[in-house]
């Protein structure tokens, strides 16, 4: 075995919720190869080239961030506590329409170090300059589902000329499958009020015809929802589903003002959510109706969406957040509990992404996409219950180590695939003063 994880508290994230106190789990070629409450046998343990003390911590499979915007990192505090609308138009879009291939660089590098520091081991993320992104996590080793989002806000698209799609076909190419599925290509309509119909059906062919999945923003604020009403005479999901564009995997970004109809679509396209309730909380967006989705049959994940809008990649504050809505949502907070919370965070996460079967479970044969996080600190002591702690008190910075395919990417404060103080001065000396100069 290349690691051997011994005596420590295993939560293996079964069907059962099970948790192995005194737990051994093994590690062997990317993956993992034992799981029990005694030590493998004599031939493996001695074959061990590193054994990892558990004592005092907890031992999980890593956790998937299903709806970011990593190069957004370098925007985090800009334009805080505006409404969307303006935030995006007067703020944000022109702040990203200085951006350049080296300020991307830098920024998606520090948004990957923050999800490796906090337990992130698969990103979901949606953007431009995607031959950037995908470089940087070619070299950090997280997982990532990566796609260009498709916009043409003032209508006049062409499917033959259109440069955006272009880049979507090449980046499918480029990297799709890269380090065997280490990243994943999908297609991506940016949302229904930036784009036409046309878009649309060239983003669900491409993703038909190639079989990739698809992730859309939709029905993230109440002004959007309703303009599309006034527009089409359909919400969001109803017009979009019309034009073909659940038709792969898709992951629906928000959801905020679903309705049940909408739900019941999503539901029977086999769609997920990405539910980002810090972001959405801090633009006031609104609540989504968690508990409502998952009761029709929606699978819903968790997204930080982007640092922009959130100031955190810190996904431990989007299980808390998404509990507490949900029980608020139902007045009874015995109907969203700990283990409901965390395996948004998991699990479905993993089955958003397309990835359910190699990642999201302390299992033998499952990738070794793991987090060890101590426990061993004042506010996480003592400890009765694990699962309780992991979804209401645990913090980013409780994680001690991230592995991903068996690769420690983050250690007590190193990393060891990524250059951070470069990162950061490459952010301040040169991607700032680019997008900020005139201002």
């Amino acid at each position: 075995m290349d690691y051997l994880f011994r005596d420590v508290v295993a939560v293996l994230m079964d069907r059962d919720h099970s948790v192995l106190r005194g737990a051994y789990v093994g590690v062997e070629a990317g993956r993992i190869a034992y799981v029990g409450n005694t030590p493998p046998g004599t031939d493996a343990a001695s074959g061990v080239a590193r054994a990892i003390d558990g004592r005092g911590c907890v031992l999980m499979p890593g956790l998937i961030n299903a709806h970011t915007h990593l190069p957004m990192t370098l925007l985090r505090g800009h334009a805080d506590d505006a409404p969307l609308a303006s935030w995006l138009s007067d703020h944000i879009w022109p702040a990203e329409a200085r951006l350049d291939s080296r300020a991307v660089r830098a920024g998606t590098m520090l948004a990957l170090a923050e999800l490796l520091a906090s337990g992130t081991v698969s990103v979901s993320d949606m953007y431009y300059f995607c031959d950037d992104i995908a470089a940087c996590v070619a070299q950090s080793g997280l997982k990532a589902n990566l796609s260009r989002a498709l916009m043409c806000p003032d209508g006049a698209f062409d499917a033959a000329h259109d440069e955006r799609l272009r880049e979507a076909v090449k980046l499918y190419a480029d990297w799709h499958g890269f380090d065997d599925g280490r990243i994943v290509v999908e297609a991506s309509i940016h949302a229904e009020y930036t784009s036409p119909p046309a878009l649309w059906e060239a983003a669900a062919r491409l993703a038909l015809d190639n079989g990739m999945g698809m992730h859309v923003h939709v029905s993230e604020t109440h002004r959007e929802h309703e303009e599309c009403l006034s527009r089409w005479g359909l919400t969001p999901t109803e017009v979009l589903d019309r034009h073909g564009a659940f038709g792969a995997r898709t992951t629906v970004a928000h959801g905020v003002w679903l309705t049940g109809g909408d739900m019941d679509i999503l539901a029977a396209r086999g769609a997920s959510v990405a539910h980002c309730p810090v972001s959405n909380l801090k633009l006031a967006c609104g609540v989504a109706r968690v508990s409502d989705m998952m009761s029709r049959g929606v699978n819903v994940a968790l997204g930080t969406d982007s640092a922009a809008s959130n100031n955190s990649l810190d996904l431990w504050e989007e299980v808390k957040t998404a509990a507490l809505l949900a029980k608020n949502e139902n007045g009874a907070p015995e109907l969203f509990t700990a283990p409901d919370a965390l395996s948004l965070a998991v699990t479905h996460g993993a089955q958003a992404q397309g990835r359910a079967k190699e990642t999201g479970q302390i299992a033998v044969g499952f990738d070794a996409d793991l987090i060890l996080l101590d426990f061993d600190k004042p506010h996480l002591s003592p400890c009765r219950d694990p699962l309780s702690h992991l979804a209401y008190a645990t913090r980013g910075s409780d994680v001690a180590m991230t592995m991903v395919r068996g690769k420690i990417l983050y250690e007590n404060g190193s990393f060891p695939t990524i250059d951070v103080e470069k990162a950061k001065w490459e952010a301040e000396h040169y991607a700032l003063p680019l997008i900020f100069a005139t201002q």
